[in-house]
């Protein structure tokens, strides 16, 4: 094995060792094997180009070529040509597969599905890394840079994890890292690390200094990794990037009184709701008459362990501006906009910001931060509400019960998420609701039924003395009971729920609070609420009450309410003319977890096959990826031929008076080849000197370029007629001047068709005819042979039996 093949295994190792950082941030993580299959592609490509050779621009180019086309065949062979050759709506696809990934890492805890965005996102970055560590550890011989794109890999990987990547993966990075230094050479590395290495050691002298590159690579790497792991004790921690595991920014403030936290409800609720005195915590102002539905909402809890719900960790951005469209709501469910504008007592120190849902554009002072799956707004670097005045304008969405009963199934990666129950769920819960639901035609149907059981037909009183309770069987306790607060009610239903395949969560906030003589809307301790969020497809997120006497029941899921919506045609037409605005359509606004999984109805059904067939096997896309390139590289084949056969040719032999014959021989063939390519075919009837002549007068040679043939003959004549040849020096620069002179002389024509389409190539058809000929000469020989042993053995049995009959 070469060194440089040697020192791109050590490129490619390096890479994947880096990249198993990012293990932790995906679930599952099976794209590591594409990107191992993909990544041993590339470094083949690099290889094979580096063998030709090409030059350093083209071996790059070839390595990025061969990536893209792989690419094209894993994310996008709909939109390619022959499923293979990207082109124009190839990258258009490939962006907005990005687009995709980027919104899904918004919108995802950690580990986060395997998405098509995702896994391009992690697949194509560790491609692009790869290239970039091959090309300057091995394309360009310089393999200490290459540790900045390792150590960015790292730093992703450590930026995006919960608490930061594990010290173990930097270790595993850190010695990918070092074994490519150590396999980059003797020569470099000792001239590098020669300020590290000292002064040399007695068996150094003795060994040629063999031992010296892998002592400085070891003082390289202890110092890099004391320096890497000892400064970040020096550095700023990363903040904001993550909620934590307690969820950053979120839990009680520091204010008087209590406060609602996002992470453990059960206490912090049942509190607020046992005050003695219902101090006013928020002040609000709305342009909307009806104030019914107007329920502050905190946060969602939406991981449900079997014990508490409580909010997953998920990434948080910047606020945009306006807020992105709810999830799931198309345009055909009645809404408008409302304006309200909220005061945060000094008292009330919230770190998430309550708001109207679905919000559809915030305005706000402080620092704040974006969550998208929940649509909520958590403090940045100690913020929070106290004291504070904003504005949200929000969406008041008013579906009929005909539209949530004729709902279609929702996505179903957003159904696998929020739709799971932990195996330590008492079996009696999912057998309650089954036996509550019987009958039921639809989830809507099914949710109503729980609701009206929970709020009018099953027997609950609304208590808050009872405590809220732990453990797995406190659902079951609560149902046995029939006693509890909001909590119970709301996490009892959205778990049943859940257990009936309609994806739930729990929203944790503040029910309508109450009117005041100045228009004002006055909110206390005890309008803390939690109410369960049920999703429906063309609605979205919905909210159920199932709390008795508190909040308000929603009309669409008032049994007395007209399918056809008459309470709402009241509402004036100019308002509902500003939704386009807010919500356009769905074929026209469909969100990118919808386009993925082909949910957005009729303008993308055509999209459908591109997108249903799941991905190639890994046996096909390496098939693919190959034949592709065997099929792109065809047409290069002569050039490269002839530009390996003009290394070999030309290369370092000769040096001896063993090799000065094969290496002249050699060089003057390659003249001849050379010349032939240009136009002037070889005349093997002539003798070398008068062949150099012809080719000086049909090449139109300069007085160089004559004087290179000229010595070129007399070499071979040399090796031909003299006793004992000798090597000649210079005679491959030669036959690179006489090159040079053809190449100047010659039309642009010719010298394309030299460099493209080289005459001299028919060689390769001559040897492989030749062979074929001495093969098939060697087989009937040995045929014949076979065939005359088998007729003296019979000739000889035969004689034998005679002889036996005749005795």
């Amino acid at each position: 094995m070469s060194g440089r093949t040697r020192l791109a295994l050590c490129a490619a190792a390096a890479t994947l060792m880096a990249s198993c950082a990012l293990l932790p941030l995906v679930s599952p993580a099976t794209w590591i094997v594409q990107a191992v299959l993909m990544l041993a592609v590339q470094s083949a490509v690099g290889a094979v180009a580096r063998r030709v050779p090409l030059a350093r621009p083209l071996t790059v180019a070839a390595q990025a070529l061969a990536t893209l086309m792989m690419l094209t065949l894993v994310f996008a062979r709909q939109q390619a040509f022959a499923g293979l050759i990207p082109g124009p709506q190839t990258f258009l696809h490939l962006a907005e597969l990005l687009r995709e990934g980027a919104d899904d890492v918004g919108r995802y805890a950690i580990p986060a599905p395997q998405t098509d965005g995702i896994r391009l996102m992690l697949v194509g970055g560790v491609l692009v890394v790869g290239l970039i560590v091959d090309t300057l550890a091995v394309t360009f011989r310089s393999a200490a840079p290459a540790g900045l794109p390792l150590l960015a890999v790292y730093s992703v990987a450590a930026g995006l994890s919960d608490d930061g990547t594990g010290w173990w993966w930097f270790l595993v990075a850190a010695a990918g890292y070092l074994v490519l230094l150590l396999a980059e050479g003797r020569d470099r590395l000792s001239q590098w690390g020669r300020v590290f290495a000292g002064a040399p050691r007695a068996g150094d002298v003795e060994t040629g200094g063999a031992t010296a590159p892998a002592r400085t690579g070891r003082r390289i790497g202890a110092l890099a990794l004391g320096i890497a792991l000892v400064a970040p004790l020096a550095l700023p921690a990363m903040q904001g990037g993550l909620l934590g595991a307690a969820g950053t920014g979120v839990g009680q403030g520091s204010g008087d009184g209590g406060t609602i936290s996002a992470v453990n409800p059960l206490v912090s609720l049942r509190d607020s709701l046992n005050v003695d005195e219902d101090r006013t915590v928020i002040t609000l102002r709305t342009d909307t008459s009806d104030t019914s539905d107007l329920y502050l909402r905190i946060v969602s809890l939406d991981d449900f362990d079997g014990t508490t719900w409580k909010p997953s960790q998920r990434h948080i951005v910047n606020v945009p501006d306006p807020l992105p469209a709810p999830l799931g709501l198309d345009g055909g469910v009645k809404r408008r906009e409302v304006t309200t504008t909220i005061s945060a007592a000094d008292s009330y120190a919230q770190d998430w910001l309550p708001m109207p849902y679905p919000p559809s554009s915030v305005r706000v002072k402080g620092s704040w931060r974006y969550e998208p799956v929940g649509m909520t707004l958590v403090g940045d670097h100690k913020q929070t509400t106290r004291g504070l005045t904003y504005e949200v304008r929000s969406l008041q969405v008013r579906p009929t019960a005909e539209q949530l009963a004729t709902a279609p199934k929702p996505p179903a990666a957003l159904r696998r998420e929020y739709t799971k129950v932990p195996k330590s769920l008492p079996a009696d819960v999912a057998s309650t609701a089954r036996r509550v639901t019987e009958g039921a035609a639809s989830p809507y149907d099914q949710a109503v039924e729980l609701q009206d059981w929970f709020a009018l037909d099953g027997g609950f009183q609304y208590d808050t003395r009872v405590e809220a309770g732990s453990g797995p069987r406190a659902i079951s306790r609560f149902l046995k009971d029939k006693r509890g607060f909001c909590v119970h009610f709301s996490f009892a239903m959205a778990a049943m729920a859940r257990t009936l395949g309609i994806p739930a969560r729990v929203a944790v906030g503040f029910a309508p609070g109450t009117a005041q003589p100045d228009g004002s809307v006055a909110v206390g301790l005890k309008d803390a609420h939690a109410w369960p969020e049920l999703y429906f497809e063309g609605v979205g997120w919905t909210r159920f009450e199932p709390t008795p006497t508190r909040g308000t029941v929603p009309s669409y899921t008032r049994q007395d309410t007209p399918s056809t919506g008459l309470p709402e045609q009241s509402s004036p037409s100019q308002e509902a003319s500003t939704v386009p605005s807010a919500a356009p359509s769905v074929n026209q606004s469909c969100p990118p977890e919808m386009r993925r999984l082909q949910e957005c109805g009729a303008p993308t059904e055509q999209a459908l096959p591109a997108e249903s067939g799941g991905g190639p096997r890994w046996y096909a896309v390496v098939g693919w990826t190959l034949g592709g390139l065997l099929v792109a590289a065809l047409p290069l084949t002569p050039m490269l031929w002839r530009r390996r056969m003009r290394t070999v040719r030309l290369g370092a032999h000769g040096r001896g008076e063993a090799d000065a014959v094969p290496h002249i021989l050699a060089v003057w063939q390659e003249l001849g080849d050379t010349a032939w390519d240009f136009g002037i075919p070889p005349d093997e009837s002539q003798t070398p000197r008068k062949a150099a002549v012809r080719i000086i007068r049909l090449g139109r040679l300069d007085e160089v370029a004559a004087a290179s043939a000229h010595r070129l003959a007399d070499a071979v004549e040399q090796v031909l007629y003299a006793p004992r040849p000798c090597p000649v020096a210079g005679l491959a620069e030669d036959v690179r001047r006489v090159a040079g002179g053809l190449r100047g002389t010659a039309s642009r024509r010719t010298r394309l068709r030299a460099a493209l389409a080289p005459r001299s190539t028919v060689r390769v058809v001559w040897a492989a005819s030749a062979r074929w000929n001495a093969f098939r000469s060697r087989a009937g020989a040995r045929v014949a042979a076979a065939r005359t042993a088998l007729r003296g053995r019979s000739g000889q049995q035969g004689s034998g039996d005679e002889a036996e009959a005749s005795g």
